[in-house]
């Protein structure tokens, strides 16, 4: 897409899989050994399989989750500032190995992913804390997550066989290669992006217009989903 910065890294990911390979890849799934996701595990899957979070292809191995920790920066040098993790309990990794294939599913029971194991490591939790929050009080939402996640972490590449489900706001959700798509139907080659969690209001709206005399356009970019406890939901 001439004009258009590239992907962070150079290329856009895709590890979502599509047609005959899904369809091989599901039936496989069926018999891998499985491991059960909270919802933040499951947003990362889908974020790393449409490329949201490209240049990562899946769960970070033991360098780079380091590296991200230490430099905020991957270990190939670009910059990244927080760790992205696929944990399990001592008991859980106990029976896996690298190599292993294993099934990514739902809480349901609906499998969503497989997971290439390429590292078993431990979850250095309060480096994580205080690297990452600042802090390593558990009254840090962030951090009090990171104190419940296990006590392994599982790296390798992630395979989407099937998204999660969503009913709100579809025609306002757009993956990456679409976000492109329309920057580029719109002729636009400089573009900043807004994210809010909450709604905007006047300060926001300012800042937009300051930005759009030196854009070409502007892609507003709000949360929905889980929120913090004094948000407003979407």
């Amino acid at each position: 897409m001439e004009g258009l910065i590239k992907p962070h890294g150079g290329v856009l990911v895709t590890r979502a899989l599509e047609g005959k390979e899904r369809e091989e890849l599901a039936r496989k799934a069926g018999g891998l050994k499985k491991l059960t996701l909270n919802d933040r595990e499951i947003s990362d899957i889908e974020m790393i399989a449409i490329g949201a979070f490209s240049p990562i292809e899946g769960f970070m191995c033991r360098d780079d989750y380091h590296s991200v920790m230490d430099t905020m920066h991957l270990k190939n040098g670009l910059p990244w500032t927080m760790p992205i993790t696929l944990s399990a309990t001592k008991e859980e990794a106990a029976s896996l190995k690298p190599g292993m294939e294993v099934a990514l599913v739902a809480g349901d029971g609906d499998i969503l992913a497989t997971l290439n194991i390429e590292e078993i490591f431990p979850h250095d939790k309060e480096k994580e804390a205080i690297q990452v929050y600042g802090t390593a009080e558990d009254k840090h939402p962030g951090v009090k997550k990171v104190y419940e996640m296990g006590d392994m972490l599982l790296g390798g590449k992630v395979s989407l066989v099937k998204r999660p489900v969503h009913t709100q706001f579809m025609e306002e959700r757009l993956d990456p290669r679409d976000t492109r798509a329309l920057f580029k139907e719109k002729g636009w080659k400089r573009v900043v992006g807004f994210q809010t969690r909450n709604p905007i209001h006047r300060a926001h709206e300012y800042i937009q217009k300051c930005a759009l005399e030196i854009v070409d356009g502007i892609l507003i970019h709000p949360l929905v989903g889980e929120t913090k406890g004094d948000d407003i939901p979407a």
